[in-house]
């Protein structure tokens, strides 16, 4: 779909390698907002069209594992709470 390494839980996309070093991230939609908040955080836009759940993750923010495992860990427990395809 991305056309990049990508990761699922139980069918879902999790997170995915961005072809520009960062990460892209499925989180609670609800969360979207809180989240932005954040220094090199960006909503992930399809086709000109912001989608709320989906977040860019700059290179600049996971410069370290801890950084990384974060997100990592934030949207694996999203993804847990859908239903498995």
């Amino acid at each position: 779909m991305f056309g990049g390494l990508a990761f699922m839980v139980r069918g879902n996309l999790c997170v995915a390698a961005s072809h520009t070093g960062g990460l892209l991230a499925r989180v609670d939609p609800g969360d979207t907002d809180a989240y932005l908040a954040a220094p090199h955080v960006s909503l992930m836009e399809m086709r000109g069209r912001p989608m709320h759940g989906w977040l860019m993750i700059a290179p600049e923010a996971l410069k370290t594992k801890p950084q990384l495992a974060a997100w990592v860990k934030r949207s694996v427990a999203f993804v847990k709470t859908l239903p498995p395809k």
